[in-house]
C-alpha cells in the first residue's frame, strides 16, 4: 500500500528538468566565475547578473507553469527522478508543489537584487562564486524529495554563507560566522540522526532501504508503523534540527550577531529565504511524518512560537543597532509562521506560508536600505540620524512604506499572512492568538519609534547633504515593496497556490490522528477569498 501510495502521488516530468536547471546552473555560474580572470571583475559581475537573471526566470516560468488544479497530499509537479546512490537507496528525486513553490521564486528573486546592491564589493570574484554556490543550495533545499540529499543542501548551504559573512561582514564577522556555523551544524545532527533512524526503522520492518519521503512518509504516519513514543522522539530530533534554523525560541542566539554582521546581501538572503528552511522542514517533513507527535506537541512549540513573538519584538525595541532591531523583528515574524503551522488548520497553514513570502520580501527590503544608508553614514547607531526626512527624501520615503509593509499594515502582504496565521491559530489555540496580537502591536512601537528617530526634526551634522538613492539602488528595493503592495491587494495568486496544499497537509493528519480542525477551519478558501478582496 505505502508504494502505491507513493508512485501515485506524482507523475515523472519526461520534458525539460526545470527543477534539476534551478539547481544547476548557479553551479554552473559559479565554475564560470571562478576561471574569469580576477583582473577582469566586470566580467565576473556579468557572470553573476546573467546566471541569476536566468535562474529568476527559469523561476517565473515555473509559476506560469504550476497547475494550481492539480493537487493532493504529496502530489508533486515537474517532478524529477534519477539513481543516484542506489545501494544506499539515495535518489536524484525533486519536485515541487504549494509549499516550496514561492520558496523558490522568492530565492531566484533575492539573489540577483543582492548581487546588484553589492556592485561595489571588494574581491567581487569570491564574493559573486560563494553568493550563486549559496543559490543552488537553497534552491536544492526547497526542491529535494529524497531525505539525504535534502539533508546535504541543508548542510552545504552553511558553507558559502559562512565565507560571506566572515569575508565581507563587519568588524565582529569571524565570531558572528562561526558562531552561525557551530549553532546550525550543532542542530542538524539532530535532524541527521532522525532521517537515519526513519529510514533504517523502514528497512528493519522489511523494505528495502531508501529515503524517498513520499514513501517514509505514508509508513511512518500510518497507525501501528511506529511507537507513540519512538515517533515522538523523532519528531524531536528533526524539530531541533529545524527550530535552530528558523531560529525558534531559545534556539535564537546566534541570529542577531549573524544579521548584524553580515554583508548586506547575506542579511537579504539569510532574512529572505535561509530561515525559511526551518519553517518549510516542519511543513515539509516533521508534520506529514509524524502527525501524531505534531497534534501532541503542538502546544509546546505554539508556546516557543508565542515567546518568540513578543520577546522578538520587546527587545527589538530596545536595540540602538537598526540592523540588529530588524534581526530581531525576524525571530517575531518567523514565530507567527510556527505559530500559523501548529494551530494546525487550514487558515493557520497558508497564513504561514504566506508570511514566509511576505517577510521575505519586507525584511528583504528593509536590510537593503538600512545597508545603503549604513554606506552613507558609516553607523547604523539610530541616535546617529536624525531629519533624514529633509535630507533624502526619496529614502525617507521608501523607508517608511516598507516599514509599514513589516508592521503588517493592511494593503501589504505582512497582513494578509499575519491575519491568516492568527486566525487560524485563534480557532484552536484561542488564548495564543490573543497574546501573539501584542507583537503586532510590539511592531509597531519598535518600527514607528526608529522611524520617529532617525527620519524626523533638522538633519543636523553628517545627515546634512547626504546623497539619495541613485537609480541601481531603487531598482534593488522598489520590486520588493511594489510586490509586497501588490499581494497585500490581490493576494489571490498566491493563495490559489498554497491553500491546496494546505488543505492536503490537515487533511493527511485528520487521517492518520484522530484529531479534526474546527468545522469553520474547512472553509479556508472561503476565508482567504475574503481576504483576497473576492
Amino acid at each position: 500500500m505505502v508504494h502505491v501510495l507513493a508512485a501515485s502521488s506524482h507523475a515523472t516530468n519526461q520534458g525539460f528538468p526545470l527543477l534539476t536547471a534551478l539547481i544547476v546552473l548557479p553551479f554552473i555560474g559559479a565554475v564560470v566565475a571562478l576561471l574569469v580572470p580576477v583582473r577582469r571583475p566586470e566580467l565576473i559581475r556579468v557572470v553573476g547578473y546573467i546566471t541569476t537573471a536566468a535562474t529568476f526566470g527559469f523561476a517565473v516560468y515555473l509559476l506560469a507553469d504550476f497547475n494550481t488544479a492539480q493537487h493532493g497530499f504529496q502530489h508533486y509537479q515537474l517532478v524529477e527522478r534519477h539513481r543516484w546512490m542506489g545501494e544506499f537507496g539515495v535518489q536524484w528525486f525533486l519536485g515541487v508543489d504549494g509549499i516550496s513553490l514561492f520558496m523558490v521564486a522568492l530565492n531566484a528573486l533575492l539573489f540577483p537584487l543582492g548581487l546588484l546592491a553589492s556592485s561595489k564589493v571588494e574581491q567581487p570574484k569570491s564574493f559573486i562564486v560563494w553568493m550563486l554556490l549559496l543559490e543552488g543550495a537553497v534552491m536544492g533545499v526547497f526542491l529535494a524529495l529524497d531525505l539525504i540529499v535534502f539533508f546535504i543542501f541543508f548542510e552545504f548551504v552553511l558553507v558559502p554563507m559562512y565565507f560571506i559573512i566572515a569575508g565581507w561582514g563587519y568588524d565582529n564577522r569571524r565570531y558572528a560566522a562561526m558562531k552561525f556555523f557551530l549553532y546550525t551544524m550543532a542542530g542538524s545532527a539532530f535532524l541527521l540522526v532522525g532521517i537515519l533512524s526513519v529510514a533504517f526503522l523502514y528497512q528493519r520492518a522489511g523494505h528495502a532501504l531508501t529515503f524517498d519521503s513520499t514513501v517514509l512518509v505514508p509508513w511512518a504516519s500510518a497507525h501501528g508503523s511506529l511507537a507513540v513514543i519512538t515517533s515522538k522522539w523523532l519528531f524531536l530530533a528533526f524539530a531541533v534540527g529545524f527550530a535552530v534554523k528558523i531560529p525558534l525560541f531559545p534556539f535564537h542566539t546566534w541570529l542577531p550577531d549573524a544579521h548584524t554582521q553580515a554583508p548586506t546581501a547575506g542579511s537579504v538572503v539569510l532574512a529572505g529565504v535561509m530561515l525559511k528552511m526551518g519553517t518549510y522542514g516542519f511543513l515539509r517533513f516533521s508534520v506529514p511524518m509524524f502527525p501524531q507527535a505534531a497534534v501532541d506537541l503542538a502546544p509546546v512549540l505554539l508556546v516557543l512560537a508565542v515567546i518568540g513573538i513578543t520577546y522578538g519584538a520587546i527587545v527589538a525595541a530596545m536595540q540602538p543597532d537598526l540592523k540588529r532591531l530588524i534581526a530581531y523583528s525576524s525571530i517575531a515574524h518567523l514565530g507567527f509562521v510556527v505559530l500559523g503551522t501548529f494551530a494546525l488548520t487550514t487558515q493557520g497553514i497558508s497564513g504561514g506560508l504566506f508570511t514566509m513570502l511576505s517577510h521575505g520580501l519586507t525584511t528583504g527590503a528593509l536590510f537593503l536600505l538600512v545597508g545603503m544608508l549604513s554606506d552613507r553614514r558609516h553607523t547604523r547607531e539610530i541616535a546617529a540620524f536624525g531629519g533624514l526626512w529633509k535630507s533624502i527624501p526619496v529614502f525617507a520615503g521608501l523607508f517608511i512604506a516598507t516599514a509599514f509593509a513589516s508592521i503588517g499594515l493592511p494593503g501589504f502582504s505582512g497582513f494578509v499572512g499575519e491575519f491568516l496565521a492568527l486566525l487560524g491559530a485563534f480557532l484552536t489555540s484561542r488564548w495564543y492568538a490573543v497574546v501573539a496580537t501584542t507583537g503586532v502591536i510590539l511592531a509597531a512601537v519598535y518600527l514607528l519609534w526608529a522611524v520617529q528617530r532617525a527620519f524626523t526634526g533638522e538633519p543636523e551634522g553628517e545627515n546634512v547633504g547626504l546623497p539619495d538613492l541613485s537609480l541601481r539602488e531603487l531598482a534593488t528595493v522598489v520590486p520588493l515593496l511594489a510586490l509586497s503592495l501588490f499581494l497585500g491587494f490581490h493576494p489571490r495568486p498566491v493563495l490559489d497556490r498554497v491553500d491546496p496544499a494546505s488543505r492536503d497537509l490537515i487533511a493527511h493528519v485528520e487521517q492518520t490522528t484522530k484529531y479534526r480542525q474546527p468545522a469553520v477551519a474547512n472553509n479556508g478558501p472561503k476565508v482567504a477569498a475574503t481576504v483576497g478582496g473576492k
